[in-house]
């Protein structure tokens, strides 16, 4: 039974991966990739204390772990979209599956924030298209430790920010609910792609 229903969520991680790509097309349509085709993707960013790597399918028990244990936190950074209610471990494994698949075609960036000795997820950031004007990528994370404001919340934007200036191809990237407030952001004019 446990093999079954296993296989049958594989089966729909294969299938949400390969709808992903018109899904990723369909939001950030554009002349331009959203990162240059010659550029190197940082595969991961490692500081004293954690590091960040793309996001995979093999992370989905311990992310599960992390998600819910920031459950209210997650609700204020993502204040409109209800998100994580209703998680399921099975569900959780096919939204990894969906952020392997989009860093692999490069059409946007998950990264798993975990300790250096692997043992525990800690958060996570999400580089991605936008269609707001000014800008070239909208960047969220997430930390299990604390709120938007803590010290841990902050050392994180702080690589992060840095990480981003360093060794990414951006010139603009928006830090919506965190640098920019929502209201603001829901504001900001959307471009035709």
């Amino acid at each position: 039974m446990i093999v079954t229903r296993f296989a049958k969520s594989i089966a729909l991680v294969l299938l949400i991966n390969s709808l992903s790509l018109v899904s990723a097309m369909a939001y950030a349509q554009s002349p331009q990739p959203f990162v240059d085709r010659d550029f190197d993707v940082p595969q991961q960013l490692e500081t004293e204390k954690f590091r960040l790597r793309m996001l995979t399918v093999n992370d989905v028990v311990k992310d599960y772990d992390a998600v819910m244990s920031a459950a209210d936190h997650l609700k204020s950074i993502w204040p409109d979209s209800g998100w994580p209610d209703g998680l399921t471990l099975e569900q959780n494994l096919i939204d990894l599956g969906w952020h392997q698949k989009e860093f692999q075609r490069r059409s946007s960036f998950a990264y798993t924030v975990v300790t250096l000795d692997e043992t525990r997820v800690i958060g996570c950031v999400y580089i991605e298209p936008t269609r707001k004007s000014g800008y070239d990528a909208e960047v969220y994370f997430w930390r299990r430790e604390g709120g938007i404001g803590t010290p841990t919340d902050v050392e994180l934007q702080e690589v992060v920010r840095g990480w981003l200036a360093e060794d990414w191809q951006f010139e603009n990237a928006a830090f919506p609910g965190r640098s920019i407030d929502w209201k603001a952001w829901n504001a900001t004019r959307a471009e035709k792609r």
